[in-house]
């Protein structure tokens, strides 16, 4: 716990130094909804594994495979629109994901029609393409926060696009890149028997316009060397770096390693309550328009995602039970909340409510003592079991006692919020644990 802790307390630290938040964040809204996948490659370093089956689609367990994985990490990001890019059996990735659900989003799969590279396959798509959109390979996982790299691209129209980065210890091995912190230069070509020096690599996650894939003839191409280079030499290609897990199965033992990690991996979390930590408690909101935020909630959810954690809202709401307003009013509430995030490189993870009350106006609410009611840690277990939590690692931020009493009983460490600036708030509270 402490652990978890005192990185947060040092991501506020690099976070006020590097970015800039408004303090009425909802009054900017530009982000990207839309992810494209690049599932088309051979996976011909795999050798016979991939002869009859795509290389995203390698069994990780009984029922999972690789693809699932990665799915998983980017759709809790707050995307609604998933397009997948398949080429090499792309039957099998169509029939597998075509017009499924993961989270919020909407699975479409597109087969390219012949091999026609990473960039021939975006120009072939292009009229599917949203004007901005997030474009990942689905043969590699790097658990970073995209929707911080989407701000990136913008927050600067001057860019076409944003690469994530992953700073490694031998940036040979891989190919590395000039990175000045904002702005990429130049690409280095991979020498694996160079001197082993730390770098940054290309982290296989891009933020992109559409007009930057317009820039490409059609036909086979490479984003990566024909598209890529030319923009990092107009000064109109930029960067984050990241140090989140990153793993490409594109070699029989990062596969085997691939299976042996990823089913074991667990997150910790910080769970928020809402009304009185995330937004001012005006009694029963439910209305975007009454919507004031917490000082520095945005901040305090930002470095949360960018160290890798989950954040979970648990909230109860007594007022759907006595009819104040209906479900449907709060989700569109909690859209708002996570698109306002979004456009600030932020995000949550997943929203869990209890509407049940032993008062409630409505029948079918009126339930005593129901298990999601904080204090009882329904709402937190629930989470757990959907994000594959480590409890013992989380924290929970709430501005009850019945709030702290549920993270008790789940086995969280609880803290009591009463107003103010959250960020400096929990940056005080690090400040006493250690």
């Amino acid at each position: 716990m402490q652990g978890v802790i005192s990185q947060l307390r040092n991501t506020f630290r690099s976070t006020k130094n590097a970015v800039i938040f408004r303090a009425y964040p909802d009054k900017f809204m530009s982000f990207s909804k839309q992810l494209v996948v690049l599932v088309g490659g051979k996976g011909t370093r795999l050798g016979e594994a991939t002869k009859n089956t795509p290389k995203p689609l390698m069994p990780i367990t009984d029922t999972d495979v690789f693809l699932d994985y990665f799915l998983r990490a980017a759709a809790r990001q707050g995307f609604d629109d998933i397009l997948m890019l398949a080429g090499h059996l792309g039957e099998q990735v169509q029939a597998r994901y075509d017009n499924r659900r993961f989270g919020e989003a909407r699975i479409s799969v597109l087969i390219e029609p012949e091999p026609m590279g990473t960039g021939g396959a975006f120009r072939f798509a292009s009229e599917r393409l949203a004007p901005t959109f997030v474009a990942a390979n689905g043969d590699t996982l790097f658990d970073t926060n995209i929707r911080a790299l989407d701000h990136v691209l913008q927050s600067d129209n001057s860019l076409l696009a944003a690469l994530a980065l992953r700073h490694v210890d031998n940036a040979g091995r891989y190919g590395s890149v000039d990175f000045d912190g904002k702005r990429i230069a130049q690409f280095r070509e991979k020498d694996p028997t160079s001197e082993a020096q730390p770098g940054h690599i290309n982290g296989g996650i891009y933020a992109l316009r559409r007009d930057a894939i317009l820039q490409l003839d059609d036909g086979p191409s490479s984003i990566e060397a024909d598209l890529f280079p030319r923009l990092a030499a107009e000064g109109r290609l930029g960067g984050l770096t990241s140090t989140g897990y990153f793993l490409d199965i594109g070699l029989p033992e990062t596969l085997a390693t691939a299976r042996k990690d990823l089913p074991a991996q667990k997150r910790a979390a910080l769970f928020l309550d809402r009304d009185g930590v995330i937004n001012i408690d005006t009694n029963y909101l439910h209305k975007v328009e009454d919507l004031v935020w917490v000082d520095g909630v945005t901040e305090t959810i930002r470095a949360a995602n960018d160290r890798g954690l989950a954040v979970i809202v648990v909230t109860n709401q007594a007022g759907i039970a006595r009819g104040y307003y209906s479900e449907g009013d709060m989700i569109r509430l909690h859209h708002h909340l996570q698109d306002t995030l979004n456009s600030q490189g932020a995000f949550i993870d997943g929203f869990y409510f209890c509407p049940y009350h032993e008062a409630a106006e409505i029948e079918r609410y009126r339930i005593a003592n129901h298990p999601d009611r904080k204090p009882n840690p329904g709402m937190i277990l629930k989470a757990a079991l959907d994000h594959n939590i480590d409890l013992s690692g989380s924290l929970l931020i709430g501005d009850n006692l019945s709030d702290v009493e549920a993270a008790t009983r789940a086995g969280v460490r609880g803290h009591l919020f009463t107003g103010g600036n959250l960020m400096s708030f929990v940056e005080d509270q690090t400040e006493i644990l250690l």
